[in-house]
């Protein structure tokens, strides 16, 4: 290949590059939208995936699927409502199945600590062929602020299916962290994280410690509570 024609390949294979984007599955959502600004913060391009984006996308929609795959090269997956629901792996495994015929190359996948019926999904998304990397968090501390168990919070019950040992949840800004890193980074392709918190945040503090609120086992979320858990917090 003469000088003139491999500038001009290169020219052209760096334009791919270019043109590859990052999907945020969840991208409005609480660590979807704390990753798309960490990668638009290093001048990664970005593509959010919701119903409202520009490209509309919906689990429950596979023709949304493929055009908000195209020109995509990684992948943060975060499936709505949870990786353990009934019909997860057939939906999850769908989509990872596309993502890889469509050129992606990097999958970091959202799981939930003792989630074990979140693994068959995990395990999927690890034999697909491509780099991937499972990130299995605890519960996020803004759950109590920012999401459904606000409105509890304030009106002093709050309704979990937990489990008997306390376990610290995690801030999502340190999820988005650690995501953002295994998107972009290849030192973190072929790892599984266990991700929890220092501690309890202090509004979960409180709330475990007041003598007014009351911490009770979910039965109607979809999901058999594994028991009721009363002890403080570390």
């Amino acid at each position: 290949m003469s000088r003139l024609g491999l500038s001009h390949f290169t020219g052209l294979m760096a334009d791919q590059r270019k043109q590859q984007h990052t999907l945020v599955l969840g991208g409005t959502g609480k660590t979807g939208r704390r990753i798309v600004a960490r990668l638009r913060g290093q001048g990664v391009p970005v593509r959010v995936g919701s119903r409202s984006a520009q490209r509309p996308f919906d689990w429950t929609d596979q023709e949304t699927w493929a055009p908000i795959l195209r020109d995509v090269d990684a992948v943060y997956l975060s499936y709505h409502p949870d990786l353990a629901a009934p019909g997860a792996l057939k939906t999850v495994a769908a989509f990872t199945d596309l993502a890889v015929a469509a050129g992606v190359s990097r999958l970091v996948l959202l799981s939930g600590r003792g989630e074990e019926s979140a693994r068959s999904a995990e395990e999927h998304v690890q034999f697909a062929g491509v780099e991937w990397t499972v990130l299995r968090s605890s519960w996020f501390n803004q759950n109590f602020s920012e999401d459904y168990l606000l409105e509890p919070v304030r009106g002093g019950e709050v309704v979990l299916p937990v489990g008997a040992v306390p376990e610290p949840f995690v801030d999502a800004d340190d999820l988005a962290e650690v995501a953002t890193a295994a998107l972009t980074d290849d030192k973190h392709a072929g790892q599984l994280y266990e991700l929890t918190g220092p501690g309890y945040s202090p509004s979960v503090r409180r709330l475990l410690r007041s003598p007014q609120s009351r911490v009770a086992p979910s039965t109607s979320c979809g999901f058999p509570p594994r028991s009721t858990r009363t002890a403080s917090p570390p």
